[in-house]
């Protein structure tokens, strides 16, 4: 039988809501309870078409380092797509496992809607067998992203990443309804960002679960600090890769790697790439642990620093720095400068980052001018 769920998944799913939310309040139950009554055991698509679930081509899970990687400007303000090519073999050759293209640390969401086209059409033409592309394609609406995700699989993307839409903060239930509604529309693999910083809405486990029950989603990225979040994924869903931010700041990459996780979801693997790589490798035994142990610790200044400044500003900054081909950061962002820059290249040089990758760093006083 096709569609979101079994009836019997459905009555199990309410008691289970019953369960867990006996203490919240009665509208905020009402509204999950409505969520499920309006699944129809047989559902169809936006397009009217019936949904295609388990239809989708199984995809090799993805473990490791999953870069999302900077969107590199010309002069003019133009996205420069000989620098994506560069930039993405600099990826491919230092063992970077996937790409998401156009996530925050690409600065998306000042991408107009004619860029973004132009982005996947011209960037899938760069792929390779070696390492995936997947897309941010989060709309402002479920329509639109369902567009979004639709023009990605039919130009090539092996994947999309999903968050919730922004600024709307819309209640658990309808975020929840939202990507299977996404899911139900496609076929091509899907992967949820919960990001409640930069969304405003705020995905629990029960509610992950659930989406997760949808075989297009494949990846999660988990950006709060919930380590039993993480768990309970993981625990309930081994066929998903679960990832995490690489952000010091949440503490997530030692307890999600520890669990078992499948790597790390991250935007420092964009000036240290294969130091991403060796932390985001899942553990095999001690001599896992022990190698990431080395590798995380010996890594913190430089993930502090990433994370010093809002989303992408830190990276790209300290990208073009080192002679990366990245441009500028788009109005009304703008880079670092003076000792903010240089403490950045201090890091570079301490890790020797500038003699493994071939970096080329104008001298520090010039960079603190």
């Amino acid at each position: 039988m096709t569609g979101r769920r079994h009836a019997i998944d459905r009555v199990q799913d309410a008691g289970q809501i019953s369960n867990n939310y006996l203490k919240s309040s009665s509208t905020e139950l009402n509204s999950r309870l409505r969520l499920l009554a309006r699944r129809p055991i047989s559902s169809r698509s936006a397009g009217g078409q019936q949904a295609r679930r388990g239809t989708r081509p199984p995809m090799q899970k993805i473990t490791g380092s999953f870069v999302a990687i900077v969107t590199p400007f010309n002069k003019d303000g133009s996205v420069d797509f000989v620098a994506f090519r560069e930039l993405l073999k600099f990826q491919e050759d230092n063992g970077t496992a996937a790409i998401l293209i156009m996530g925050s640390t690409g600065e998306t969401s000042m991408l107009s809607a004619e860029e973004k086209k132009k982005v996947i059409v011209e960037t899938a033409k760069m792929k390779t067998a070696k390492m995936p592309l997947f897309y941010g394609c989060t709309g402002n609406n479920t329509e639109t992203t369902i567009e979004n995700v639709r023009f990605a699989k039919d130009n090539g993307a092996d994947g999309a990443i999903l968050a919730a839409p922004a600024y709307i903060c819309a209640p658990e239930a309808d975020i929840e309804g939202y990507f299977l509604d996404v899911a139900d529309a496609t076929d091509l693999p899907l992967g949820i960002y919960n990001n409640p910083p930069r969304v405003k809405s705020d995905l629990h486990w029960d509610n992950l679960l659930r989406i997760f029950k949808h075989p297009n989603y494949v990846i999660h990225k988990e950006s709060t600090t919930r380590v039993g979040q993480v768990a309970q994924v993981l625990a309930a869903r081994p066929d998903v890769s679960v990832m995490c931010c690489d952000s010091p700041n949440l503490g997530l990459v030692v307890p999600t790697m520890s669990l078992g996780g499948h790597g790390t979801a991250n935007m420092t693997g964009n000036i240290a790439p294969a130091e991403l790589v060796a932390i985001s490798r899942p553990w095999n035994g001690d001599e896992g642990a022990a190698a990431f142990k080395e590798a995380y610790l010996g890594l913190l200044p430089m993930l502090h620093y990433t994370y010093s400044a809002i989303n992408p500003v830190a990276v790209k900054s300290l990208m073009k720095a080192v002679g990366l081909p990245v441009g500028e950061l788009r109005k009304p962002l703008r880079g670092l400068e003076g000792e903010a820059l240089a403490k950045g290249v201090r890091i570079v040089q301490e890790l020797e980052l500038d003699r493994k990758y071939g970096f080329k760093i104008a001298p520090l006083s010039a960079v603190a001018a």
